[in-house]
């Protein structure tokens, strides 16, 4: 089973590299690229969970309806990508229900950073998708953290899958790092210890962001983004479909595999 997930964001990575962008061309570069992300799934007609910022929302409601009038899940990512306070926790959340109608159950923090269980239980959510339970040096250090769902505060939390014993990350980096035939490895590894992947992109890894001197940012970062992460992704649909994986939204995961089997103790 795979849980595809998409952070639908303002693209401010260059902010992080210290390089300048406007607004406007964060928003050109995150429309655009969700715009391929849902061709590619229409094309392989499977569904994900979107977690999407508010800030995006409002600037682009017409690719927000899409996404929710295409069956996809719709999630919260916070207000806005760079600031956070815990107020937006619950205004993202009504504002993209009353943008689509439908009822957000979950929550990822914007960057994977900690987030107060307490406050996303107030909020509303049922499930947080915030943990990437590894460690990368001056980003993560979470080898405490169960690797596979777990429920704290009365919220599933549901880290990003990484591998069984060494924890090595399974996200979008090694996903375009990693020659294929080494990730599908750690893929079937950790479906066959853990039951399920949860893996996640952003819409700037479907755009050519790694033109030389276009915005400076790391080739490690860059490597294999634009037409050749729709291709990546697309033979990666493929070769899950014929291993009989099964593509879910999240929250149809959380409702049925881990809430109606009553399992409430953490996985190691």
């Amino acid at each position: 089973m795979i849980l595809l997930s998409f952070d639908i964001e303002e693209f401010d990575l260059p902010l992080e590299y210290g390089r300048e962008i406007s607004f406007e061309d964060q928003m050109v570069v995150s429309k655009e690229g969700t715009q391929r992300i849902l061709q590619l799934l229409e094309k392989h007609r499977i569904q994900a969970t979107f977690y999407i910022t508010a800030n995006f929302a409002q600037h682009a409601p017409e690719i927000v309806a899409r996404i929710a009038d295409a069956g996809h899940e719709v999630a919260s990512h916070g207000y806005f990508h760079s600031d956070f306070r815990p107020e937006h926790l619950k205004t993202s959340k009504e504002l993209l229900e009353a943008m689509t109608k439908t009822r957000v159950e979950g929550y990822r923090m914007a960057r994977m950073m900690p987030v107060t269980e307490s406050e996303i239980k107030r909020a509303g959510y049922s499930y947080n998708s915030s943990i990437n339970p590894t460690f990368l040096p001056g980003r993560y250090n979470n080898l405490k953290e169960p690797r596979r769902y777990f429920l704290r505060e009365g919220v599933w939390q549901l880290p990003v899958s990484v591998s069984p014993f060494f924890r090595f990350p399974l996200f979008w980096l090694s996903f375009r790092n990693l020659p294929e035939s080494l990730y599908r490895f750690l893929v079937k590894w950790t479906c066959k210890t853990d039951g399920y992947l949860n893996v996640y992109f952003h819409p700037w890894e479907f755009m050519p962001i790694g033109e030389k001197g276009k915005y400076s940012i790391p080739g490690y970062v860059t490597k294999n983004t634009g037409k050749k992460m729709e291709e990546r992704l697309g033979r990666f649909i493929d070769w899950a479909k014929k291993q009989d994986y099964e593509f879910v939204r999240t929250k149809d995961f959380i409702n049925k595999q881990i809430v109606n089997s009553a399992i409430s103790y953490p996985h190691n």
